[in-house]
């Protein structure tokens, strides 16, 4: 058996969404908080704003927007 045989051998089809893959990403986003570098990066990222990177990231931005279903009305609502 070849390597692509035996990933997909021993890949699990986990139905509707991947509870291994968010399980994942959600242990990399606890540890990426509890890191300390979360200040760093923001501030990084203003930066990047204010740069030559900054019609790019508009764009991609951009891109991102045409693909959503629009703003999630829990960001707005007043408690």
């Amino acid at each position: 058996m070849d390597d692509k045989q035996k990933t997909a051998a021993s890949a699990q089809n986990e139905g509707e969404g991947n509870k291994t893959a968010a399980r994942q990403y959600n242990d990399e986003q606890k540890r990426f908080a509890q890191s300390g570098k979360v200040e760093e990066k923001a501030r990084e990222a203003e930066l990047a704003l204010d740069g030559p990177e900054k019609d790019a990231l508009q764009r991609a931005e951009e891109a991102g927007k045409r693909h959503s279903a629009g703003e999630d009305p829990a960001v707005t609502r007043k408690n």
